[in-house]
């Protein structure tokens, strides 16, 4: 007999916490993420259905299941941990639905499938006997390896350098600096060369150290070695690896101290033929801040930069992604994420994730016009190909009171440079220019100068409500001057 000793607490830590998120403005996320259907407890228990394994690890990596636990320990005055069932179709034909009102007790073509273990991994690993294991390092991501990189045209150099780095660590391509915008990839490919040489140490290493670090980190642990007086065992730490890692170079800028003492560890490490690789968001030239003996020393080696992704690539990581979680979403609507999310393959993936997440919880199939609701916030606007950007650069330059010659020049005090990010963001996505031809169209600059412009007004737009109320204010602008 299924027992129901915490029902009664269950229904009110849910009703709690549905107020709580309505008073917010989010029921329609406490729906989708709270998409949890009592079945038994014991004294120490609650089981709960939820739609898949997908959900439930969302659910626990995003701390609601842990909300739950939370509300009804304080309600019951003990702590009662969730356990799941996933609730499985078995029998549904492709013409049937099953109505959302259908629960775990009375719809027949559902069946309910024990978990015994509730702490299910992310990523499962392959079962083939065949596959040698992997050794896992506890500072690098399982799931960043080359096998888990889609390679285009955007980080075909990146990937090969990289690759050959880690097959000849120390040897060739040492150092080696990757850049490139925000989420295209560039701490995937930093970790692959750590995977790998983790797991395909050279011969004449018996125990090899690898340390992944960000530079923020690394400023933070330099500097608590100063005040606890432990800085000989900071050098010995990081003087005496094999591998360094070091990710985002570009937050160590104006800290000098911080700076002086990675050169002599960079000095210590390219003498013992140790592997260094550097990540950071722009290319050196725009690198302000940091002293010129240790630029130099990045560029010492091999620089590579990622690209904004093309749609064919983009469409290759969502298939790709797709095949890893052996999920399916149609292609009408892989197409528009492709399309629309450009610039960040981080973000491609999360409104991948996002629409496996309303579909599995909701348990309706997706189509265009749900795709376009639930990626309203990622998607600004559809690109105009009948704007120019000879238009939009004077737009913003009467905007902001500049000159044409200041827009498209190479000044660098805040006054120009901010509007100028402001237009080049502007011909992104009002015009169907790749950014080697906007950079044209801006004095001829790197096409990964245009690329940060970009990146930087896009991330910024998710948290600048001024910013936001410009870009729009312009971009009427823009339009109705087409019209006159």
């Amino acid at each position: 007999m299924k027992e129901q000793n915490y029902l009664a607490f269950w229904n009110e830590a849910l009703n709690q916490i549905h107020q709580e998120y309505k008073s917010k403005g989010l029921e329609s996320e406490f729906k989708l993420w709270f998409n949890m259907e009592y079945v038994e407890d014991t004294m120490e228990k609650i089981t709960v259905s939820v739609p898949s394994d997908f959900m439930w690890i969302s659910m626990v990596n995003k701390g609601y299941i842990h909300s739950v636990e939370s509300k009804i320990a304080e309600l019951c005055g003990q702590h009662v941990s969730l356990s799941y069932i996933v609730k499985k179709r078995t029998s549904v034909s492709k013409s049937q639905s099953v109505p959302e009102s259908d629960t775990i007790k009375t719809n027949p073509d559902f069946e309910l499938q024990e978990k015994t273990d509730s702490s299910v991994p992310l990523y499962q690993p392959m079962t083939d006997n065949s596959v040698p294991e992997v050794k896992i390092h506890p500072q690098l991501s399982e799931d960043y390896t080359f096998e888990r990189f889609v390679k285009g045209e955007n980080s075909e150099f990146a990937y090969s350098v990289s690759l050959a780095a880690a097959k000849n660590p120390g040897k060739i391509y040492n150092p080696l600096l990757i850049y490139g915008g925000v989420g295209l990839g560039k701490t995937h490919l930093m970790q692959s060369i750590g995977n790998y040489i983790y797991n395909n140490p050279p011969e004449e290493k018996s125990h090899i150290k690898i340390c992944y670090i960000s530079a923020e980190n690394f400023l933070n642990e330099f500097t608590f070695s100063i005040r606890e007086g432990t800085s000989e065992k900071f050098k010995n730490k990081y003087r005496k690896l094999d591998v360094l890692l070091l990710d985002d170079i570009h937050f160590l800028q104006d800290k000098i101290q911080t700076q002086e003492e990675l050169f002599y560890t960079f000095e210590e490490l390219y003498r013992t033929h140790a592997q260094i690789v550097f990540t950071c968001d722009r290319p050196l030239s725009q690198l302000n801040g940091i002293e010129d003996r240790l630029k130099s020393r990045f560029s010492m080696g091999t620089t590579a930069d990622l690209q904004i992704p093309s749609y064919e690539t983009r469409r290759a990581i969502l298939l790709k992604k797709l095949d890893e979680k052996q999920k399916h979403v149609p292609d009408d609507v892989i197409d528009f994420i492709s399309k629309n999310i450009q610039s960040n393959v981080r973000e491609l993936k999360a409104c991948l994730e996002k629409m496996i997440a309303y579909a599995e919880l909701l348990q309706k199939s997706l189509t265009i016009d749900i795709a376009k609701k639930l990626l309203s916030d990622n998607i600004r606007i559809y690109s105009d190909g009948s704007l120019s950007i000879d238009s939009i650069q004077k737009i913003v330059s009467n905007h902001y009171n500049i000159s044409m010659s200041d827009i498209k020049g190479i000044k660098r005090n805040k006054k120009i440079a901010y509007p100028r990010h402001i237009a080049i963001y502007l011909s992104r996505i009002l015009t169907q220019s790749s950014f080697n031809d906007i950079a044209a169209e801006f004095g001829g600059k790197d096409h990964s100068t245009i690329m940060h412009s970009y990146s930087l007004i896009d991330s910024q737009l998710k948290t600048d409500e001024n910013l936001n109320s410009t870009i729009e204010l312009l971009i009427r602008e823009i339009k109705e001057s087409k019209r006159i």
